[in-house]
């Protein structure tokens, strides 16, 4: 947990650089931009869809129930797209940046010794995307359950975040040797990492700065325990 807050105390202190704030700024801006377009586009099918995965009801004169809730699952949809987009976005285009920005300045020692650096990062992203995206529509009806809202999209979110970024974060620098012991060495921090990045998503202003504070958080997290592993094996730096 020491680890984990120092990661997130880190990050928040280089999302005070100009050039660290741009990378954090855009992906979600054009995320929330395209989905918009799209949203107004197809709201009308989108809508149908919708209602065409819920239950029917069997009483007469609700149907007004029916279209509510199809509207609500179609902006809840929307949302899990555009977080999903932002993540995307970070993950392939802002994250190297990300890396060497924080990188220079924090772990600068640390040697980058990574193997199939884009399209090992390329696949998992698109991996993680793809399960995400799926699972977030197998899981759409569930959310009229009163009180999942509030539970599952967390959950699953910081599935997201943690499989997409604990392996882009060391994709430069660690070795495939190195990248599966501290998988399994650091998974249990790696999956709170997660976690508490997904939460931000719920607070205002910070969800918007989310997608790169999770990346943020995942490089000072995965690089230290690269540094901390390098160290006490006596490998060099």
């Amino acid at each position: 947990m020491v680890d984990v807050f120092a990661a997130f105390t880190k990050s928040l202190r280089d999302l005070t650089r100009p050039e660290v704030l741009w990378q954090a700024i855009w992906p979600p801006l054009l995320a929330l931009l395209l989905w918009l377009v799209v949203g107004f586009a197809w709201w009308s099918q989108g809508v149908a869809l919708m209602a065409r995965i819920l239950p029917q009801l069997p009483w007469s004169g609700w149907e007004w129930v029916a279209q509510w809730a199809a509207a609500f699952l179609l902006l809840a949809a929307c949302a899990a797209l555009v977080y999903i987009t932002a993540i995307m976005l970070v993950a392939v285009f802002a994250l190297p940046r990300l890396i060497n920005l924080v990188a220079a300045r924090d772990y600068p020692d640390l040697g980058r010794h990574g193997e199939n650096v884009f399209w090992g990062s390329l696949g998992n992203t698109l991996g993680a995307g793809a399960m995400f995206i799926l699972g977030s529509l197998v899981l759409l009806p569930l959310l009229l359950i009163p009180g999942v809202l509030l539970v599952l999209p967390l959950f699953w979110s910081a599935w997201l975040n943690q499989r997409t970024f604990r392996f882009d974060a060391l994709a430069e620098h660690a070795t495939r040797k190195e990248m599966q012991g501290l998988l399994r060495a650091n998974r249990q921090q790696f999956y709170v990492a997660g976690l508490g990045t997904a939460a931000l998503a719920y607070l205002p202003l910070l969800n918007l700065l989310a997608p790169a504070l999770t990346a943020l958080v995942f490089v000072h997290l995965g690089l230290a325990a690269l540094r901390r592993q390098r160290h006490e094996g006596g490998v060099e730096l």
